[in-house]
């Protein structure tokens, strides 16, 4: 096991021969000594190597990283000794892999993002460390010592040059506040004959503050950048502004973003692409609407759309504030140039098109056109699916049928859910015979019609009064379906009722619970209503509440009242009629000859 770690241990051994020339290489370019960067954290433990441990628990923990190079260790050991102690050469072993680990995280830290000059010979090293100390010292600090700090550098008397300010403007642990307040110093005052602000200092300025990401912080530098800008130098560029609509729309303050693009045109900056995006997603971000349409027709009208990525950002950005018109806008633009959104933010404009509460047939109908621009149309059956939908609800049934077939031959294969919406739009316009095709159509491709299909259209038959159909529908379901579900039966007790044949409605009643389904309050209670109103069955409207005692269901108080009333009037009718009778028989007995008699008779009569 020993040898083992041992060629482990002279792999990493090499490996770190090969890291430290590279080391050696980046501390003779480097002007700065490595005080002037942050330590490098080891990789934490959940990464840690292991050394063929013969225990599970066995990890790299607790141990001192070196920066001195462990070549030949292990070498000299096995010379000297001719026993090998394991655990020395696993911390050996583990002190040389975390040397090779921290030169190549130290190379790859020390890659400064910005472009440094390398004019050794002018920049004093001294002074940049002097400097650097007194803007540390000032975090935390009240704006008292800030002034202090102004007349400190006043008394250090340096040689200031752009590098000289870049140099400190990079520097590590120092505040964006103490940079600001420093490179404010350095473009005022008594240093403009000796340093004056440029491009790239301003811009390593608001990218460096930009990171902290503090609102104070970010107002002082826009307060800064407003101040040089309106001096008319040129000196602010479009990669600076852009950059602080970037902070200001992290920081969700998106007036303040939007208030930078503004001044692209004092600042004779050219906005980009970048900016658009920069600004509308800023601006989406505080739900600030009302600008973010001009700023996307704007966007539209120069033909400066971001990439692909980002125009897929920017239209979902807009979907999701509800602005569909200028979302599909974007995406014709980019159509034009070309430039395809990612199909996720493609799917949510479709999906935006059609959505439910506006029923707009316009955006349906450009909606139907972009399922063409689907490459992989085997994974968009929820997007052809919502198309459908859509095409049913703004009444262009013949338009969904058509989607339906370039489904069924070209793909995605259609399921039950779309066939259904076809047949509930079908059967709520009247159109029986097309939405028995449908169905036919849709057994067809080996799917079975479900209990949703089947009570669609007994419910069109319904309205049209044609029961002998809605009944044979019924005898399909029973005969493909186990268990049916309260609405297929309460549709056709409904439509018995509106044509008064109460005794079928009762009999379907009767006949729910064989198939699964129990009648519920809501269907007895509107059959006894429409047996009191309708056809006045008092009697068979107190046996249906006997039942429904029997099944513990309550009837409510007005039905209940409704059954009584019916019955009181019932009675007295029988009275009434009764009296008729009466009152008729004594007078045929008596039979009066005045003529008063005679026409009290006739009037009887």
């Amino acid at each position: 096991m020993w040898r083992s770690r041992l060629l482990a241990a002279q792999r990493f051994r090499s490996s770190l021969t090969r890291s430290s020339q590279l080391h050696s290489k980046v501390h003779t370019s480097q002007t700065l000594t490595p005080t002037h960067f942050r330590s490098i954290p080891l990789f934490p433990q959940s990464n840690a190597i292991r050394f063929f441990s013969s225990s599970s628990t066995d990890t790299i923990t607790d141990v001192e990283v070196s920066t001195d190079s462990n070549n030949g260790v292990i070498a000299d050991e096995n010379d000297k000794n001719d026993t090998f102690n394991i655990g020395e050469i696993w911390n050996q072993g583990v002190d040389e892999v975390k040397n090779v680990f921290e030169t190549e995280a130290f190379d790859s830290e020390n890659q400064d993002p910005v472009e440094l000059n390398n004019d050794g010979g002018t920049l004093d090293v001294e002074e940049l460390d002097r400097v650097i100390t007194l803007l540390k010292s000032d975090i935390g600090e009240f704006d008292g010592v800030r002034r202090s700090i102004e007349s400190s550098l006043d008394e250090m008397n340096l040689n200031l040059s752009e590098e000289f300010v870049v140099r400190v403007l990079v520097s590590e642990n120092v505040s964006g506040e103490s940079l600001i307040d420093f490179f404010k110093w350095a473009a005022g005052g008594s240093n403009e004959q000796v340093f004056s602000v440029t491009t790239r200092s301003l811009d390593v300025l608001v990218r460096v503050v930009s990171a902290e990401m503090k609102k104070k912080v970010a107002y002082k530098l826009w307060d800064l950048v407003k101040e040089i800008g309106e001096k008319g130098d040129g000196v602010v560029s479009t990669e600076t502004l852009n950059a602080l609509i970037s902070l200001f729309s992290r920081l969700g303050k998106g007036m303040a973003g939007y208030e930078v693009f503004d001044k692209f045109g004092d600042f004779s900056c050219v906005t980009n692409a970048d900016t658009y995006y920069f600004t509308i997603q800023a601006l989406c971000r505080r739900s600030i609407y009302d600008r973010v349409g001009l700023v996307c027709e704007r966007m539209v009208s120069e033909g400066k759309l971001p990439e692909a990525a980002k125009v897929g950002d920017v239209i979902y950005y807009l979907c999701k504030a509800g602005m569909v018109k200028e979302a599909r806008s974007v995406y014709l633009s980019a159509k034009e140039k070309q430039q395809y959104p990612p199909q996720p933010s493609v799917n949510f404009l479709i999906s935006s098109l059609c959505d439910r509460k506006k029923n707009d047939a316009d955006s349906v109908h450009f909606a139907l056109k972009m399922l063409d621009d689907i490459e992989n149309k085997k994974y968009a059956i929820k997007q052809f699916s919502c198309v459908i939908q859509a095409l049913c609800r703004v009444n262009d049934i013949e338009a969904a049928k058509a989607l339906l077939s370039r489904m069924i031959d070209n793909g995605p294969p259609p399921g039950n859910a779309i066939f259904n919406t076809i047949i509930n739009a079908l059967s709520k316009s009247g159109d029986m015979t097309e939405a028995i095709n449908v169905m036919r159509m849709m057994e067809n491709r080996g799917l079975k019609p479900d209990v949703f299909a089947y009570s669609v259209i007994m419910s069109g038959y319904a309205k049209g009064g044609e029961m002998e159909e809605a009944s044979k529908m019924l005898t399909e379901a029973k005969k493909n379906h186990c268990k049916l579900t309260p609405v297929i039966y309460h549709t056709i007790i409904r439509g018995y009722c509106k044509l008064e044949q109460f005794g079928k409605a009762v009999k379907l009643l009767e006949e729910m619970e064989e198939y699964g389904v129990r009648p519920n309050t809501d269907e007895y209670n509107k059959l006894i209503q429409s047996l009191c109103l309708k056809a006045a069955d008092w009697v068979m409207a107190e046996k249906l509440m006997e039942e429904m005692t029997k099944k513990g269901l309550h009837l409510n108080g007005i039905t209940k009242s409704l059954i009584r009333a019916v019955k009181e009037l019932e009675e007295e009718g029988k009275e009434a009629k009764e009296a008729t009778v009466a009152a008729k028989l004594i007078y045929k007995t008596n039979k009066p000859n005045s003529p008063q008699a005679f026409r009290e008779r006739v009037w009887i009569n």
